[in-house]
């Protein structure tokens, strides 16, 4: 497996797609202090699953991404793709199908980095894993930083071992052996969690076995409790039914009377109507006698009017009687007076009796009407009675 060309963009100082080209044999990067030869060695370890900033010379991850310059705008992220040859098979197993492919990480602003093998989204961990097959890595002693020669002169035993192993090409093997030791770890904690649940559910059995027992006892009286429940249902049905049977007989009797009482209202029904059929004609009598009563009304009101004015003519002629009376006496007097006024004094009495003598017959006659007229009042109260003892 061997790298043949590192694309960057937007990776620190390379803002623009860039590619670095790896030929067989010896490739140099000559530039003068800053011109970016540390981001291409930074950029190596960054795609194959350096994770940690201190090693990208920046205080975050997101620090990888060009940060924009007077001229030039921000990116918002960043990625490099390492192009790998396979044609001689020696990638590791499950990547070892195709005689080329790219791995790519890219990371966004506020998302993360993501990783990509062969077009295919994968975990960091399996980039890493894949580097450690290959005896490589983001941090094999091949990738020699600035300050790492005297580093690895006064290294440690056990530093200068690793180099050996990576050299050896056994490191994959310890990075497998530790993932190995980190499911076995997990694989043990599990047991003992598997433990832990099996006193758990020992203890829930215990509490399951007496609620089971509860439960049984339960059943048992449930069984009891329907039991005495369907005898009182049974007892309420049965006196129910007895009142359902009483209740009919009631509303047998009550239908009976009703009937009988439903006759007896049609036969007052049709009295009513024999009555109302009459009605009309003892009302319309009833108008003829109001009628009559109000007409001999009228008539007794005449008549005691007429009455009323003959009493008092009765009386002006009474009191003209008593008038000449007086006069008569008072010519008497004169007459011994006065010779000369006996002759008129006599033709006035003698033309006073006869205006007085006619006076009298009309006063009988007037009586006589009277009497009549109180006659006939007589007979009309006395038919208006009648008709009112009859209405």
């Amino acid at each position: 497996m061997r790298f043949d060309r590192l694309r960057l963009n937007g990776f620190k100082s390379f803002v623009d797609p860039t590619d670095l080209v790896i030929r067989e044999g010896l490739t140099g990067v000559v530039g003068p202090n800053g011109c970016g030869k540390s981001n291409l060695l930074e950029a190596l370890r960054w795609v194959m699953g350096e994770n940690r900033p201190t090693a990208m010379r920046g205080a975050g991850m997101e620090d990888v991404i060009f940060a924009g310059t007077s001229r030039r705008s921000a990116r918002g992220h960043a990625e490099v793709s390492l192009g790998v040859d396979n044609r001689d098979r020696l990638a590791p197993a499950g990547f070892n199908d195709e005689d080329h492919f790219d791995i790519v990480r890219r990371i966004t602003r506020d998302a993360g980095s993501a990783y990509k093998i062969g077009g295919k989204e994968v975990r960091a961990r399996d980039v890493q894993m894949l580097f450690a097959d290959a005896s490589t890595g983001a941090h094999s002693p091949a990738l020699v930083r600035q300050g790492q020669i005297s580093e690895l002169i006064n290294a440690k035993p056990r530093s200068r071992r690793r180099i050996l192993e990576e050299a050896a090409g056994i490191s994959g093997l310890y990075q497998r052996r530790h993932e190995a030791e980190l499911k076995l770890n997990g694989a043990e904690m599990n047991l003992t969690r598997v433990d832990d649940t099996l006193d758990q559910l020992s203890a829930q059995a215990a509490s399951l076995a007496r609620q089971a027992r509860a439960a049984a006892k339960y059943r048992e009286i449930g069984a009891a409790l329907r039991l005495a429940e369907g005898v009182l249902l049974y007892r309420r049905w049965a006196e129910a039914e007895a009142a359902r049977l009483a209740a009919a007989e009631a509303l047998a009797a009550a239908v009976k009377t009703a009937g009988e009482a439903e006759l007896a209202s049609r036969l007052a029904g049709a009295r009513r109507e024999e009555a109302e059929a009459a009605l009309p004609a003892l009302r319309e009598e009833e108008q003829v006698a109001a009628a009559i009563r109000q007409r001999l009304a009228v008539e007794r009101e005449a008549l005691d009017e007429a009455e009323a004015r003959a009493a008092d003519a009765v009386r002006a002629l009474v009191a003209r009687i008593a008038q000449l009376d007086r006069d008569i006496d008072r010519e008497d007097a004169l007459n011994r007076d006065a010779g000369e006024v006996v002759e008129r004094l006599a033709w006035e009495r003698t033309e006073l009796d006869k205006a007085g003598r006619g006076h009298d017959d009309r006063l009988d006659a007037a009586a006589a009407r009277a009497d009549e007229a109180a006659e006939s009042l007589r007979e009309v109260e006395a038919r208006l009675a009648e008709l009112t003892d009859e209405s």
